[in-house]
C-alpha cells in the first residue's frame, strides 16, 4: 500500500530536521511505541503495539534511517515481527522545504503486512496504515511546533532586555566594582574630633585646681577664669566646626570650687 501527504510546521527547517533524528521525539510520535533505543546514528531498536482490524500484536523490530540529505530529506524504515500475528514493514520518504519562517514537510509512505495480518483484508490494512502514518506526522508537527514556541518564549525576555544579558555576562568582580558605595570616614578623623573636648575639660580642671590650691588676688583670679573660659570657648568652636552644634556644661564640682574661692576672697 502507498500513501502520501504534507503539512506545514511552524519551525525552521534545521529544527525540524533535528527532531526527525531525535529518538525521544520519534518515540512520542510513533503510534503504540513502547520503547525506542538508539543503537547507532542511523539505527534504533523499537517495540510497538498496534491493532489491525480484530488482530492486535506487539512487534519487536528496528527503525533505520537512510538516504540522509541533511537538512532536506531522508528515509525512515521500520520492520517488526509480531509472532503468530505475522509481520509488518514500511518506509517513509520525508522531504523538508522552507516555507517562509516555517517548514513544509512532505512524506510518501509504502507499507506491507504478512501472516495473519494479511488475511484481514486489503481495505482494512490500507485504512489502518494511512491512519498510523497520519497520526505519526500529525503528532510530530504538533510536538515540534510546541517546542519551538517554548524556545521562543524563553528567549523573549532576554531579547527585550539586552542590558540583562550584558550584566549577566560581566565578571563578578566587574559587577561589584560598578555598584555604588557609601563613603566611610577614617577612624583617625573620628578620634581627632574628640581631642578638642579632651583639651577643654583638661584646661577647665587645671584652672579649678589652681584656683583652689593657691591664693590669688581677685584681679588675677578673674584673668585666670577669663583665660579658662576663652580656652573652653575656643575648643568648643573647633568642635562645632567639626561635629556640628556643641553644648558646654560646667562640671558641678568645678563650679562649687569656683564659688567657694570667690566667697573666700570677697
Amino acid at each position: 500500500m502507498k500513501m502520501n501527504g504534507e503539512q506545514i510546521i511552524a519551525a525552521p527547517r534545521a529544527r525540524v530536521w533535528d527532531a526527525l533524528n531525535d529518538p525521544e521525539v520519534l518515540k512520542q510520535c510513533i503510534p503504540g511505541c513502547q520503547t525506542l533505543e538508539k543503537e547507532s546514528d542511523v539505527r534504533l531498536k523499537a517495540t510497538v503495539a498496534i491493532k489491525i482490524g480484530p488482530i492486535g500484536a506487539r512487534f519487536n523490530g528496528a527503525v533505520t534511517l537512510s538516504e540522509l540529505d541533511p537538512p532536506s530529506s531522508y528515509v525512515i524504515s521500520g520492520e517488526g515481527q509480531g509472532g503468530t500475528a505475522g509481520f509488518a514493514r514500511g518506509s517513509a520518504k520525508v522531504l523538508l522545504a522552507d516555507e517562509g519562517y516555517a517548514t513544509r514537510l512532505t512524506y510518501e509512505v509504502d507499507a506491507e503486512v504478512g501472516g495473519r495480518l494479511a488475511q484481514v483484508g486489503g481495505p482494512i490494512v490500507d485504512a489502518t496504515a494511512k491512519q498510523l502514518a497520519g497520526t505519526f506526522f500529525k503528532r510530530f508537527g504538533a510536538l515540534v511546533t510546541a517546542n519551538e514556541e517554548t524556545a521562543t518564549a524563553a528567549a523573549a525576555p532576554n531579547a527585550a532586555d539586552p542590558a540583562a544579558d550584558t550584566a549577566a555576562e560581566q565578571p563578578v568582580a566587574t559587577q561589584v566594582a560598578a555598584q555604588p558605595f557609601a563613603p566611610t570616614q577614617p577612624a583617625a578623623q573620628a578620634q581627632s574630633a574628640l581631642l578638642p573636648w579632651i583639651g577643654a575639660v583638661f584646661l577647665a580642671a587645671l584652672a579649678g585646681f589652681l584656683c583652689g590650691g593657691v591664693g590669688l588676688s581677685e584681679p588675677l583670679l578673674g584673668a585666670l577664669l577669663a583665660i579658662a573660659i576663652a580656652g573652653v570657648a575656643a575648643f568648643g568652636y573647633a568642635c562645632g566646626r567639626r561635629a556640628g552644634p556643641l553644648v558646654v556644661t560646667l562640671d558641678p564640682t568645678l563650679a562649687q570650687l569656683l564659688i567657694r574661692q570667690g566667697d573666700g576672697r570677697s
